[in-house]
């Protein structure tokens, strides 16, 4: 017999991408589900976020479907089954869901129905019906190589790098064993080593190939936007400050770096804190003060004195700004660091952006995986729409890094949390 699923709205509340999770298994969705997540929507918590990324996920797969075709399923991916909804209903209202598998399963005896929930008095409940019930524990959440470019390529053994360099977009990379090329619009070129034995920025080393190439796109004055994705620990802020620094103290390209950040707050909004407003963005930049301990130190030698006299320095020539105060304002000459830009919407994203003067060179930092707002999901993070929006441009580059370069714990914790 073959095996089907039944998906509670449980299921769909704890993770939204349930949907493409079942492999070749079709797919029954009662409609009582989509109430449950039409309801749940509108409470703001991270069951609400779920429930829209839910609702956005089966919007995508009903775009332009007629009618007449749902009755054969949606199609949910390559390798993946058919998503069905169920809609009979004797007096035209949604079957609950127990009532709704109990249903199927005497209508279709053909196929053997599995109620996933992660209720599990709905579980206990299906079992003393006679019906088949498992939990749903998501493997993986959404991350960023699942819905964007990686900004990078390996080259195959045997085949030449210029071979692929008609599908690369601008300033995309190739990886060989021994060189990494990026696509320009005369070809392929060389890209420079920052590694141990390469050249450094304002004494940092790439630790792996993949903060090599985001130090290339840093460094480069002719890209003007550049996003890095990441999981925490890549080494994203480092890498930027460090090519900030050099191209600000040392090539005196740009007249200061402007760090800023969406401020997503827990508990009292950044009008309750005390000071100014550099100060009051001060508990959301501790990622900028532990990185400026490394660079200061780096710079500045062993001595204690030396290192406080060089972290002064670097601080005179940063400044932390709220996003609250951008409209506006037009920067000219700065190179702008954006920390944890997936909080942000494609208004914001947009608002920020067109604030760019002549000389000023933009750096989007962030991890679509860790969203921190309810409103905002994968799909529909500014962050995202920034990638997709600029994907192709000639004077903008993207690169998603994987490879945590902390502790054991941190990377052990990474891959198992």
């Amino acid at each position: 017999m073959r095996s089907v699923c039944l998906l509670d709205t449980s299921v769909l509340l704890h993770d939204p991408a349930a949907l493409f999770r079942f492999g070749e298994r079709d797919l029954y969705l009662p409609l009582a589900v989509l109430q449950g997540l039409d309801t749940a929507r509108r409470d703001n918590s991270e069951e609400a976020r779920n429930a829209l990324q839910a609702a956005r996920f089966l919007d995508e797969l009903l775009a332009g479907v007629e009618p007449s075709a749902l009755e054969r399923g949606l199609p949910l991916g390559e390798g993946l089954g058919r998503l069905h909804f169920l809609t009979d209903a004797p007096d035209g209202r949604p079957l609950p869901v127990l009532t709704a598998a109990e249903t199927l399963a005497r209508t279709r005896p053909d196929v053997r129905v599995t109620v996933v929930a992660r209720d599990i008095n709905l579980r206990i409940q299906a079992n003393a019906m006679g019906l088949m019930a498992t939990d749903h524990e998501a493997e993986a959440p959404l991350d960023d190589p699942d819905l964007l470019p990686t900004g990078s390529h390996e080259c195959p053994p045997g085949q030449s790098p210029d071979a692929l360099a008609d599908a690369l977009a601008p300033n995309e990379f190739v990886l060989a064993a021994d060189q990494a090329w990026r696509a320009t619009p005369d070809g392929l070129a060389p890209v420079t080593d920052y590694g141990p034995d390469g050249e450094s920025v304002w004494g940092i080393h790439a630790r792996n190939r993949q903060q090599s190439l985001a130090l290339a796109l840093l460094m480069d004055p002719a890209i003007d936007l550049v996003t890095l994705l990441g999981p925490a620990g890549t080494g994203k802020t480092l890498l930027t400050l460090a090519a900030g620094l050099a191209q600000t103290l040392e090539e005196d390209r740009y007249q200061e770096i402007l760090m800023t950040r969406a401020t997503i707050a827990i508990g009292e909004d950044i009008g309750y804190l005390p000071g100014s407003e550099e100060e009051k963005m001060t508990p959301w930049m501790g990622a900028l003060m532990d990185n400026l301990e490394v660079l200061g130190s780096g710079a500045a030698g062993s001595t204690r004195w030396a290192q406080a006299a060089s972290e002064d320095v670097l601080r005179s020539r940063i400044r932390v700004r709220s996003l609250n105060f951008m409209r506006g304002r037009t920067l000219l000459n700065r190179f702008m660091v954006l920390d944890e830009a997936q909080n942000l919407t494609p208004q914001q994203m947009r608002t920020l952006i067109t604030r760019a003067g002549p000389g000023t060179k933009i750096v989007c930092l962030g991890n679509i995986a860790q969203i921190d707002t309810p409103w905002l999901t994968p799909t529909t993070s500014g962050l995202t729409y920034l990638v997709r929006r600029f994907h192709g441009w000639p004077h903008s580059g993207h690169l998603t890094l994987t490879r945590g370069e902390r502790s054991r714990l941190a990377a052990h914790a990474s891959d198992v949390l």
